[in-house]
């Protein structure tokens, strides 16, 4: 039987798009208290199907597939400009295909405005007008109003009119670096891309015998499973160390481990990795919100995730592919003289216009990385990194990396790394990480 929260979360995803939510309506609706409504709708806007917007409300929305994430809804846009919705809020989860800057005559505009652009101009009712008609949404900077005629419009065609106090090319630029970041997490490995779902995973209960880990282990060849309550919630874990010397009529509940490690469908492959490597983890239980199970997830499967994503291009660019695409091996007598180059760009700085210390930990890091993978092949998980110290490196300064590999194992590497700018030390770290065989 599903609890409360799932049966509001079930009920919530059945109405229909555009539909206003309150906490205080699903409280009534379902006689459930109004601190479970709100976890469930909080819940629901995690999940992606409804979103809250300033001075409108929560609302129902289109679920974005991973695949078209970086389309954004015009709720969204009205989050990232800080906007005020003067018309057609029924329209707010629609999504947008592209936006059009409104600096040009009006018959030239609308050649470039169709259905499901966004039209970002200033004070022009004239093309407030067209591009409604057209299909398309309105986004008004300097802080304007619209005129009643336009706000009726948009209310009839079902497409919002928005009003933002920032100018055209702010608010062109943070909706275009919101498409990038879109553009980024899309290639994000997730769990839920990669879990074997709940219908397909194998667990007991905690009312289940030692006997039928035993039929399990028999049935399926595997020796790890997660032990659930009868509302599917993870109780715990039992593998083949648990059940040394037990005898097969004790109940699981006694010797599981209590209290494992669990993932969400919405945590990274690559926290995932760091989590099994750092605790020798196998196989980790995936949960919701309410701790109930939902599928499981291997190192097997993780390692198999991590080799085909390195393969796959990136769609949005981020400040470490930028570091990995411009920094420059110096070929030495030996692998421990390598010497790595990298130019400090104007994104790479802080504000008063020296290496941020961020930057100097990635530069660090890839260095140090491609210095180990001369001696190992495989995917590294890094578990700490010491920065000595850190001198000021001006802007356009072409800075040299020279890692020395101290240590290295069948499952960890020690590096020690030092940076210097035109012959003089600045920086010095030590990297400890450990090793996943490819």
């Amino acid at each position: 039987m599903a609890t409360k929260h799932e049966q509001i979360l079930n009920y919530i995803n059945d109405l229909p798009v555009g539909e206003k939510i309150s906490v205080r309506q699903i409280a009534k609706a379902l006689e459930v208290s109004e601190g479970t409504a709100y976890r469930a709708i909080k819940e629901a806007e995690n999940k992606g199907f409804v979103s809250t917007i300033e001075r409108v409300g929560t609302i129902r929305i289109e679920k974005k597939k991973k695949e078209n994430i970086e389309k954004l809804t015009f709720a969204e846009v009205v989050n990232i400009v800080d906007g005020q919705v003067l018309g057609g809020r029924t329209g707010l989860h629609k999504t947008l295909n592209k936006f059009v800057i409104g600096a040009m005559q009006l018959d030239a505009m609308m050649r470039y405005i169709d259905a499901g652009s966004l039209l970002i101009v200033g004070n022009r009712s004239d093309a407030h007008e067209l591009a409604l008609t057209a299909g398309a949404a309105v986004l008004i900077t300097g802080g304007f109003d619209a005129n009643e005629q336009v706000k009726k419009l948009a209310d009839e065609l079902d497409m919002p009119v928005i009003s933002t106090s920032y100018d055209t090319f702010t608010t062109a630029t943070m909706i275009n670096r919101a498409i990038d970041d879109q553009l980024i997490k899309k290639d994000i490995l997730l769990v839920e891309d990669v879990l074997t779902p709940l219908d397909k995973s194998y667990y007991l209960q905690t009312n289940n015998t030692l006997s039928d880990w035993y039929e399990l282990n028999k049935e399926t060849g595997h020796s790890r499973f997660p032990v659930v309550d009868q509302n599917l919630k993870v109780q715990g874990m039992i593998t083949s160390k648990d059940i040394i010397g037990v005898e097969r009529s004790i109940s699981i509940e006694k010797i599981m481990t209590k209290n494992p490690m669990t993932v969400n469908k919405n945590t990274s492959v690559a926290s995932t990795a760091h989590m099994m490597v750092w605790e020798s983890i196998e196989i980790l239980p995936v949960v919701n919100e309410s701790n109930r199970l939902e599928g499981l997830i291997s190192r097997q499967d993780v390692l198999k995730a991590l080799q085909v994503n390195q393969r796959q291009p990136q769609a949005g660019e981020t400040i470490d592919d930028i570091i990995t695409n411009n920094i420059g091996l110096m070929k030495g007598k030996t692998k421990s003289d390598d010497i790595f180059r990298f130019e400090v760009s104007p994104q790479m700085t802080n504000h008063l216009g020296t290496i941020s210390y961020g930057v100097f930990t990635s530069i660090v890091y890839e260095a140090a990385n491609q210095a180990l993978k001369a001696h190992k092949k495989g995917d590294l998980v890094l578990e700490s990194i010491t920065i000595y110290f850190l001198k000021p490196v001006q802007i356009d300064s072409i800075v040299e990396i020279h890692p020395k590999v101290l240590e290295v194992g069948r499952k960890f590497g020690k590096i020690d790394i030092e940076v210097y700018n035109e012959g003089l030390l600045v920086g010095k770290a030590l990297m400890m990480c450990q090793h996943i065989d490819r």
